[in-house]
């Protein structure tokens, strides 16, 4: 195999998991089994997409074939670079703070504003992450510690 373009696309994680469960999907139909390492390591990273604190874990999803072009066009008038719209569908930031995490220099080219209208366009795009109860025993743990 030889490599024509290297870094022509970056793809989210939500495409790559698309991408993964198609696969599957056609290895399945066609009832051939592929590559052990292969069938291994999809079905590993399949897990890894879809556990918390993966915004893929929420069921339903909130993420769409559409919603990634949605959130591309809402945002435009930010002028965000490709990694930033990348970082920002992996991650789904809820709060300004969580945005200032992915942004570079974000404080200096937007105002608090602007980084406010930010979050609510992705949370009106990509809607809000809310962990089951039972995905994070941890936090269970917390709340039994404190009440203790």
């Amino acid at each position: 195999m030889k490599v024509i373009e290297a870094q022509n696309a970056v793809l989210s994680n939500y495409e790559v998991l698309q991408h993964l469960s198609q696969q599957k999907n056609l290895y399945k139909l066609r009832k051939r089994r592929g590559p052990p390492n292969l069938e291994t390591v999809v079905r590993e990273l399949i897990q890894y997409l879809q556990s918390y604190p993966n915004p893929l874990s929420q069921k339903p999803s909130a993420y769409t074939p559409n919603c990634i072009s949605q959130l591309l066009e809402r945002l435009s008038p930010y002028e965000l670079s490709k990694g930033e719209v990348v970082m920002i569908l992996n991650l789904r930031p809820a709060s300004v703070a969580a945005l200032n995490t992915v942004i570079e220099e974000m404080a200096e080219r937007f105002s608090d504003e602007q980084q406010e209208e930010m979050v609510n366009i992705i949370l009106e795009v990509l809607g809000q992450f809310e962990p089951s109860a039972n995905a994070n025993g941890n936090a269970d743990d917390a709340a039994e510690d404190a009440n203790a």
